[in-house]
């Protein structure tokens, strides 16, 4: 790869904001062994974009959902495809400064064209009224021509609680499920697993 080309690639990463850029083959199958490996490779070949399936990966905390989001997102940059990764947090906070300042239109129609939305962390803080508003008019207009990813740690039929209105809810479930591929991840966590080895060491 010539130095411009590498240059270029280090800007698309960089406004892809991925956390980090670890990929299926850094993820330990073997301490999630649930997880099936020959359906995350499948999922690295980007077919569900043809169809605009979403993905959700539901799980608790340090599991490895981001982990697995971040690596098809690298994927599809690799591809030469727009993709963004952001937390859910950040994302209506971003659209509710855009509504103050008159200009939601125009930031919604930029995060509805991205090839794949990452939205991370989803149920980890409540949204407000209007947040959950901007949320649900963001996956509307990306529904059936944007592949979306979703990472939770709350179950599905709890989000109303995270959202504040049920029948909101279930009109943005309706549209992030239709077309769909969910992966619950029950095994334990990494953070955790990582903790006890230190907590071994140090003892």
């Amino acid at each position: 790869m010539s130095y411009r080309k590498k240059e270029s690639q280090k800007k698309v990463l960089k406004r892809a904001m991925f956390p980090y850029h670890k990929r299926l083959h850094d993820f330990n199958f073997d301490f999630q062994p649930r997880i099936k490996k020959k359906e995350m490779q499948d999922l690295l070949t980007l077919r569900f974009l043809d169809t605009y399936d979403n993905i959700l990966f539901i799980g608790n905390s340090g599991v490895g959902k981001t982990h697995l989001a971040v690596s098809i997102g690298l994927e599809c940059i690799d591809r030469g495809l727009s993709c963004l990764f952001i937390t859910s947090t950040e994302l209506v906070n971003r659209l509710i400064r855009a509504h103050k300042r008159g200009t939601s239109e125009t930031m919604l129609k930029k995060y509805s064209g991205y090839s794949v939305l990452i939205i991370d962390e989803v149920g980890y803080l409540p949204f407000s009224k209007e947040g959950s508003n901007l949320l649900f008019q963001l996956i509307n207009m990306r529904y059936e021509r944007k592949s979306t990813i979703v990472t939770t740690n709350i179950p599905l039929s709890q989000w109303s609680e995270i959202f504040g209105n049920k029948k909101l809810t279930n009109a943005l479930l309706d549209r992030l499920v239709h077309h769909s591929k969910l992966i619950q991840i029950t095994g334990p966590s990494y953070r955790m697993k990582s903790y006890s080895e230190n907590k071994e060491v140090k003892s």
